[in-house]
């Protein structure tokens, strides 16, 4: 949902920042995770940023963090004189899960009195999930409106940071390190579920290792108090974030272990190692050891069967590869795609002057990334299993950034 301030998804406040300004431009307020996590979680990506060649930056709170639902990303743009790709020869898309379901206007309308809305959203929870009126009513009466949540959400737009500022808060020592001592702290978990998946142990690991530095920073906002705040006072994401709300009480209804007023998460409502939504955790939480129930919170097998089983559902293919650093051709031809669908033929790629580098994977189709290094300009093609991890979060920086993550815990591990 996964970026942005310490408790919205995880993050210390100045590592969070620099997240979040690096993935997407604060337009919509929610950082782009808002996951898997918000999780889990936006569908689409928003306006594109100067630095990528191909995508527009979009949204988090997070695999997960889940993301709002955004207008869908905009067609493929060329460079001026650039002959558009035939349709013909373009890959089918990945196929992705349903759109999760929005409040109504009954709900959302600020045109509405509150006490209107609020008895609107208890006869829809009640009625669509089977939960119980005078629960829902009492719990909303103890909810509280959060100003700092709304300041949070709509602070303006920051720069956003190229790729060669962006990777170093995610590639260091003590992050490396901490990774790779809590692969080897839960080894055999990992490795259980990533046999049963294709999902790898060391990509598990780097989800969490960003989002929540392996647990330790999981947000410190009462869930119930950040979505009956967004719900009710956030105009612009209220289907959404309603939605949400509605999601929380039918997950309640569905793992009695939880509390609904004890919830602590991000200030966008994102939860656990994985800052998953509610609807994301109702989705694709998995109880990883048999034991009846989903704690996301805590219990580390779950989280691992969770966040295994997101990739999953969006797509992930078992020992398919991610990204293949790439060589531009000197007449190669300048082109923005409109979104990260792994959908051009390597073929049409070729002919526009782009190639993997010599011992890099091959896939069926990818994408085009370019991107500011240290170095100067970097080619990456992002292939399936790269487009998955974008669903975790849109930006595709934070998917490189997730992936090289893992290849150094996976390294250290060894």
């Amino acid at each position: 949902m996964a970026a942005l301030h310490a408790d919205a998804c995880g993050a210390m406040e100045t590592e969070r920042r620099g997240i979040e300004t690096a993935a997407r431009p604060r337009a919509d307020g929610v950082r782009p995770r808002e996951r898997a996590t918000l999780a889990p979680m936006i569908r689409r990506a928003h306006a594109s940023a100067p630095f990528i060649v191909l995508l527009p930056l979009a949204l988090a709170a997070c695999a997960t963090q889940a993301i709002p639902p955004a207008p869908p990303a905009a067609p493929a743009t060329l460079a001026p004189g650039t002959p558009p790709p035939p349709a013909e020869t373009l890959l089918p898309k990945v196929p992705q899960p349903p759109e999760r379901p929005v409040a109504p206007p009954s709900v959302t309308d600020p045109a509405i009195p509150l006490q209107r809305r609020i008895d609107a959203f208890v006869d829809y929870t009640a009625q669509t999930y089977g939960v119980d009126p005078a629960f829902i009513r009492t719990t909303l009466a103890q909810a509280q409106y959060q100003q700092k949540i709304i300041d949070a959400i709509t602070r303006p737009a920051e720069a956003v940071k190229p790729w060669r500022d962006y990777r170093p808060i995610f590639m260091t020592d003590a992050r490396i390190q901490g990774g790779v001592a809590f692969y080897n702290e839960n080894r055999a978990a990992l490795d259980r579920i990533s046999a049963e998946t294709g999902v790898p142990a060391e990509m598990i690991v780097a989800i969490i290792g960003v989002e929540t530095h392996y647990g330790r920073i999981t947000g410190n906002y009462r869930v119930i108090d950040a979505l009956y705040t967004l719900a009710f006072w956030h105009p612009k994401r209220a289907p959404f974030f309603a939605g949400e709300l509605a999601q929380l009480f039918a997950l309640v209804k569905e793992e009695p272990q939880l509390d609904i007023n004890g919830l602590k998460g991000s200030y966008a409502g994102a939860m656990g190692f994985g800052q998953f939504m509610p609807s994301s955790w109702r989705n694709w939480g998995k109880d990883g050891d048999g034991d009846g129930r989903r704690d996301l919170l805590t219990h580390k097998p779950d989280v691992f069967a969770s966040i295994a089983n997101y990739f999953v559902a969006h797509g992930w293919q078992r020992g398919g590869p991610v990204v293949a650093r790439a060589t531009r051709a000197a007449d190669g031809v300048d082109f923005a795609l409109g979104s990260l669908d792994p959908i051009y033929p390597l073929s049409g790629l070729a002919a526009r002057g782009y190639r993997p580098q010599a011992g890099e994977p091959v896939g069926d189709g990818a994408t085009l990334l370019s991107l500011d290094g240290e170095a100067g300009k970097e080619y990456w093609f992002g292939y399936r299993n790269f487009f998955v991890i974008s669903r975790y979060n849109r930006s595709p920086m934070y998917s490189l950034a997730v992936y090289q993550l893992s290849q150094a815990i996976r390294n250290g591990a060894s």
